[in-house]
């Protein structure tokens, strides 16, 4: 197995350069396999997909297509139809919402998400909730960063329709047991929304075995390329869904008054795709399943373990995640008390140590915390103990310059 040391010579980027990388949770670097791909696809294979009869076409088609089936593969989907490309996962859940809530939800129905979600989760919802005049709904947490037990048995009715849920927090690192939400909510009779965004880079998700109804996640978050997001429906469910945009290759048939669509997965993948991004995430699901999620996830955690203990070393560090190290992911929120977390970013880029600062698309949470932005350290496979220390040494720069302003 590879250390992460020999992944990170994988990666040109991080290869070169002496800078700690610690935002993989905005996005991830691309290793050179993928860099690759997407290289030999331009220069060898570039046609459109679908559209000509001639072998350069056929040959996108078919790369277009196996980077379909290992999507497939990778979440255990039944069906490769099941697998539709979009731009990233903010597209894909505007799908659901447009194409599948809209036409599904009245005014005495539903929506539950909780309070963690992301931006990209929480807009479409509000959109859906104030067309049908569904109620729109928040599942809270305990004490301890979690979805509270008995928020989600309340908040769940028979009246719930849509239970729209992430498999991690991008900004708690909370990993959320999915597969009890989505057993209770199916037997209240609701359909469930996975954003699995920020976890399918670290850990599996099997749809089968979770039985979700929708998942969705991005490329450029699992060391694809930026452009491709992926949503994935039960096939069931996706072929009664009308389609959300219309154009060429989504048809069937078109008459001058009248258009029929075409079959999964084109229906709902209308006009020239990123056939270059999509097979670039082929060719990260390869490399995924060539490091292999049991060794990422023992890489993750003995990083996060580190992390973790060095940060609380420093008792000018307010730090936001769950005491469940079981139930803890790779993302670290915290805040350095009385300092602006722009301001500890702006300073830790001067010491080549890049991290997130902000509300991270995640302004209710936020609220709920009863603050309104934090620092978030988020680690992949190819970071290091070394670059977890160049952080705390940076912090404690960030300590001396503001020392008189910070309360400990």
């Amino acid at each position: 197995m590879k250390t992460n040391l020999q992944i990170k010579e994988d990666f040109e980027i991080l290869k070169n350069n002496n800078f700690a990388y610690l935002d993989t949770g905005a996005t991830s670097q691309h290793p050179k396999s993928v860099l690759k791909a997407v290289h030999n696809y331009y220069t060898k294979y570039n046609a459109n997909p679908y559209r000509g009869s001639y072998s350069l076409s056929v040959n996108a088609t078919e790369l277009y297509n196996n980077a379909r089936h290992k999507v497939a593969q990778l979440i255990n989907a039944k069906y490769d139809e099941e697998i539709i490309f979009t731009k990233n996962a903010t597209e894909s859940l505007n799908l659901i919402a447009y194409s599948y809530c809209l036409n599904n939800l009245t005014k005495n129905d539903e929506i539950v998400v909780s309070i963690m979600e992301h931006h990209s989760t929480i807009v479409p919802m509000q959109m859906v909730s104030k067309k049908t005049g569904a109620k729109l709904k928040y599942i809270y947490l305990n004490n301890d960063f979690q979805l509270d037990p008995n928020e989600i048995k309340q908040k769940i009715t028979k009246n719930t329709k849509i239970v729209a849920i992430s498999s991690a927090s991008n900004v708690l690192g909370t990993l959320n047991d999915v597969q009890s939400i989505i057993s209770y909510a199916h037997k209240m009779g609701a359909k469930v929304i996975v954003d699995i965004s920020q976890s399918i880079a670290h850990i599996p998700f099997d749809v089968t075995k979770t039985d979700a109804d929708f998942v969705v996640f991005s490329s450029h978050k699992m060391f694809g390329p930026m452009g491709v997001g992926v949503l994935y429906g039960k096939k069931e469910i996706l072929e009664c869904m009308p389609p959300f945009l219309m154009g060429g290759d989504m048809i069937e048939y078109v008459y001058e008054q009248d258009t029929t669509y075409a079959p999964l997965p084109n229906k709902f993948e209308a006009g020239t795709q990123n056939a270059g991004g999509v097979i670039g995430l082929g060719a990260a699901i390869d490399y995924i399943n060539e490091i292999g999620y049991s060794n990422i996830i023992k890489i993750e955690k003995e990083l996060t373990k580190y992390a973790l203990a060095q940060l609380k070393k420093l008792k000018f560090v307010t730090l936001y995640c769950t005491s469940d190290a079981e139930k803890h992911s790779s993302v670290i929120s915290f805040n350095i008390n009385g300092v602006h977390p722009h301001d500890v970013a702006s300073i830790l880029d001067k010491h080549n140590v890049y991290i997130r600062s902000g509300n991270h698309c995640a302004q209710p949470l936020l609220r709920y915390l009863g603050i309104d932005s934090t620092c978030r350290v988020s680690l992949s496979i190819y970071n290091t103990k070394e670059d977890i220390d160049k952080l705390i040494l940076a912090l404690k720069k960030v300590y001396e310059i503001f020392k008189k302003y910070i309360k400990v």
